[in-house]
């Protein structure tokens, strides 16, 4: 892959703002490629922060910060309308954005960590389902019109463990993510053949971000790291990865000591899981 494989392109990562995570991590691996990016966050404080920080590595013109919600699709449609005004362009979406009820300061009635789910409030369940799904459907809306009109995109949609999706006591995270990995497997369909494809990017794990970190460094130590995200992020955004389509990759499993073929045949497999099968039943009539 080139030094600078993402030159000329505009990415958009959702969720960028926090000083630490995979936001964080992703937005520098794709800066340090060559991509000049546009942050977006509910945190203007944290926008302000990391906007200097991406400069510092790409220069003054190489970032903006849009203070934006996810969960309003007005917002969304303005984020990518700012973004091809300022930017010039749009070419890289990162639906990274992402919450569950502790941090979002919505815990469960009985102030268990986990909680079962009926104690989950209401208000707890609809903004975690409108962060990590609904705003990752708005963002790719308003995106996908411009890049299909100029014939090539990448919408990278980051998920979670399949084990995350359905262990107990992970509603309503779990299954937000279950579905925003099942709408990135409709989406690489309907948009086979048009230069877009759409991906799914995991850890692999438990990772260091603000939804896991509790501030013991001892802790720190056990989880993964975000930074795993930057190469195969790189290499999904690039020009290299057009034929790769409605796939997840582990990012803890990406091995640049291996030919190109045997690392993806290791790290990846195809989004939301049609390995299983067709599982409904089809009565012939």
């Amino acid at each position: 892959m080139a030094e600078r494989p993402l030159e000329g392109k505009v990415a958009i990562i959702t969720g960028a703002g926090s000083p630490i995570g995979i936001g964080h991590a992703i937005t520098l691996g794709l800066a340090q490629a060559g991509a000049r990016v546009v942050l977006t966050d509910i945190n203007q404080e944290w926008l302000d922060q990391t906007v200097g920080e991406v400069r510092e590595i790409g220069g003054d013109d190489c970032a903006i910060g849009i203070a934006s919600d996810v969960t309003d699709p007005q917002s969304c449609q303005d984020a990518v309308e700012t973004t091809i005004t300022q930017m010039g362009g749009l070419h890289i979406l990162v639906n990274n954005a992402g919450t569950n009820p502790r941090a979002a300061g919505l815990g469960s009635t009985s102030g268990a960590t986990p909680a079962n789910f009926w104690e989950n409030s209401p208000e707890a369940w609809s903004h975690v389902v409108a962060v990590n799904l609904s705003g990752n459907f708005y963002m790719s809306r308003a995106a996908v019109v411009h890049m299909l009109d100029q014939g090539w995109g990448r919408i990278i949609g980051v998920t979670t463990s399949m084990d995350t999706m359905w262990r107990k006591g992970g509603a309503p995270y779990g299954p937000s993510k279950a579905g925003h990995e099942a709408l990135v497997a409709i989406m690489a369909q309907e948009l086979e053949d048009t230069g877009v494809t759409a991906n799914v990017l995991v850890p692999g794990g438990a990772t260091y971000t603000n939804m896991t970190y509790s501030g013991d460094p001892n802790l720190r130590d056990q989880l993964i790291q975000p930074e795993v995200m930057q190469r195969p992020v790189v290499w999904l955004a690039s020009d290299d990865s057009g034929e790769f389509n409605g796939r997840r990759i582990i990012a803890y499993n990406w091995d640049d000591n291996l030919p190109l073929e045997e690392r993806l045949e290791k790290c990846s497999a195809p989004a939301a899981w049609p390995q299983l099968g067709q599982q409904a039943i089809r009565l012939n009539r």
